[in-house]
């Protein structure tokens, strides 16, 4: 044993911790190997392990180093920490604490900042020390200067254990990689991958806040995973859950025989739909945890952005409760001040701490200001997925054509709200389990109409204001329900609809990215206009996206099943507009027969309250994209008449 058993803590205060300014706990706190300089014998290796348990009677190391009969941790005074150092010991080291709580009962605990651990049903903690070297500076240089909203994201997302079952961080690095690449998107978004015991959880039911499954390798095969991502040049955005966590009796819950990180009543501490405990974040310990842990995954794992999950459970004290069952704030209302401070602290940390870093909320409610900065009375993050906008497009595709005029509203009301925050529209994992139905089974009749409203509807979404979010499977129309135990049906994408559809999708990224117009002023009303959102009749919408350079792109999606074949829309401006994307292309399975032959001429009559018109054929069950070209835009006399009849 080293002179300091305390393994060069006992100096230390904790005072950040206490305070809740402790943005970097698991550097302090958890198991590290250190090198200790002893007077008499010089420098000495082993591994220092602290643990905070300020309630806690007594605490051991039960490890695999003293046959699992535990070594006594010393308490550091006025601070909560209990902490021991073991010489000679290092990385690969198992360990668990051992609590004698205030409860009298021993408590045998996995240590609440492993940064590794143990595959399920087995819970050690490991002793690790990252050597990875990174080799994405240019993605973050870059990324540092980007301004989110006005910049291309078009998000994959996935669940990196059943994309192609039993592969790993590294072989993910290599196919995972290739296929995004491939397919075009900008960003990958990473359910959790936080160590959680239960599979069919999906990883939102986290058990080990500051490990990556180990299921899939170590944690530096994860930091390669993300390295290779960015070296393809594209972002990655991993799952957040700070809004509750599980209750299994080796984990956070119940710590050191008191509620520590949750309420004690259950009626602020527990989540009785998801059978777990909620965050006690009105201590400032408990915010040094989660800011740090935030922290964490953006610096040691160069995250690009973290979604926030289910941010509405967390902002109201009655989510999901009858009268009773919920305790007011101080005011009588029903808002979790305590919640909403903590979110606005975390923003407001990262967004100064990390250049070019995303907070993106989960929120399904009308809460104001969610994406709107802190100092402006916001939540402060940057992003909002728009669930209402999801809920009425699904809502409209689930109907027969033949009623859908009836519902045409659905599909515009979006644009009523569209900049009251910055927006993701999402279709994402929630909406192909729990007997939802795979979206390709969502859109009623045969096959060919399946298909082709399924790339209508993406054609809306990728040049809808709002950047765009695709669970995995639904870019090739994938018709089982998505199943955690099993692999994506990647069979299927070879088949007519699937493929042309997967296909599509590619094209579709790659017209989105090449078009500034489609992304650029998503959050500003100059990027959008509607030509017309009131054609209930033809089931067809069409409108105008814009760039700051000029560009102008026009849209027209038809979801009856006739096509149009000279459908008069207005324009800005007289002459060539190019066909730059048509979803009803042979290549994407479609029937190629409705097409524009490449381009349109626009005459200089005013319609739908725009100076110019052109007539566009428009497929059915399909869209349209134009973009201007005025350096060939023939102003002349004949360009400028109307055709004739």
């Amino acid at each position: 044993m080293a002179h300091d058993p305390n393994g060069g803590l006992a100096g230390w205060d904790f005072e950040g911790w206490h305070t809740g300014g402790d943005t970097e706990c698991w550097k302090r706190l958890g198991s590290h190997v250190v090198t200790l300089h002893d007077d008499e014998r010089g420098d000495i290796t082993g591994t220092r392990f602290a643990v905070w348990a300020p309630n806690a009677q007594a605490v051991h190391v039960n490890a695999d180093f003293n046959w699992w009969t535990g070594d006594a941790m010393h308490r550091i005074e006025n601070t909560g920490v209990w902490v021991l150092f073991v010489e000679g010991i290092g990385d690969g080291t198992l360990y668990k604490y051992n609590i004698l709580g205030a409860d009298g009962q021993w408590h045998e605990k996995v240590d609440p900042m492993a940064v590794f651990a143990e595959q399920a049903p087995a819970n050690s903690s490991i002793v690790y020390t990252s050597e990875y070297v990174w080799s994405d500076a240019d993605w973050m240089t870059k990324r540092a200067k980007v301004v989110p909203t006005e910049a291309p994201m078009s998000i994959y997302e996935v669940h990196l254990g059943a994309w192609r079952k039993g592969k790993t961080y590294l072989e993910l690095a290599d196919e995972l990689v290739e296929y995004v690449t491939w397919q075009g998107f900008t960003h990958v978004e990473l359910m959790p991958v936080t160590e959680h015991p239960f599979i069919p959880s999906w990883g939102y039911q986290v058990t080990n806040y500051f490990a990556p499954q180990s299921r899939l390798g170590r944690p530096d095969d994860f930091r390669h995973l993300v390295d290779r991502l960015h070296q393809a040049g594209i972002g990655v955005i991993l799952d957040w859950v700070p809004g509750h966590f599980p209750k299994d009796e080796w984990a956070l819950g119940r710590f050191d025989g008191t509620a520590l990180y949750e309420h004690a009543d259950p009626r602020q501490g527990e989540h009785r739909d998801w059978g777990t405990y909620i965050f006690n974040y009105g201590r400032n310990e408990v915010k040094s945890f989660l800011v740090s842990n935030a922290l964490y995954w953006v610096t040691d794992f160069h995250i690009d952005a973290l979604r926030v999950d289910a941010v509405a459970s967390m902002l109201y004290l009655d989510y999901s409760r009858e009268d009773g069952e919920w305790v007011p704030n101080i005011y009588g209302g029903n808002e979790n001040l305590e919640a909403i401070d903590f979110l606005k602290y975390v923003n407001l940390h990262l967004y100064e701490r990390v250049p070019g870093v995303v907070m993106i909320a989960e929120e399904s409610t009308s809460f104001g200001g969610v994406s709107k900065p802190v100092f402006m009375g916001g939540l402060g993050f940057g992003f909002k997925w728009n669930m209402g906008w999801m809920n009425d497009s699904l809502r409209y595709l689930s109907l027969d054509p033949a009623y859908r005029q009836y519902h045409h509203h659905e599909m515009t009301f979006a644009m009523v709200y569209a900049y009251s925050e910055n927006f993701v529209l999402p279709i994402s994992h929630d909406e192909v389990v729990h007997g939802k139905g795979a979206m390709i089974n969502k859109i009623p009749q045969d096959a060919w109409r399946q298909f082709a409203t399924l790339r209508a509807f993406y054609s809306y979404m990728w040049s809808f204001p709002g950047k765009q979010l695709l669970f995995m499977g639904c870019e090739f129309g994938q018709r089982t329900e998505f199943n955690e135990s099993s692999s994506l049906e990647w069979w299927v994408s070879d088949l007519w609809g699937h493929h042309g559809l997967q296909r599509m999708v590619k094209d579709l990224n790659e017209v989105y990215v090449a078009h500034p117009a489609l992304w650029e002023l998503d959050a500003d009303p100059a990027g959008f206009r509607w030509i017309n959102a009131d054609d209930a009749g033809h089931n067809t919408y069409s409108w105008l996206r814009f760039d700051r350079a000029g560009q102008k792109i026009a849209i027209v999606v038809n979801f009856s099943a006739d096509p149009h074949h000279a459908y008069r829309i207005g324009l800005t401006d007289v002459g060539r507009w190019t066909e730059i994307f048509n979803s009803d292309a042979g290549i994407y399975d479609g029937s190629n027969a409705h097409g524009n032959l490449g381009q349109i001429h626009a005459w200089s009559e005013e319609f739908n309250g725009l100076p110019a018109s052109a007539n566009v054929a428009v497929p059915p069950l399909g869209a349209v994209m134009f973009r201007f070209d005025p350096e060939v835009a023939e102003i002349s006399s004949a360009a400028d008449e109307a055709p004739e009849a």
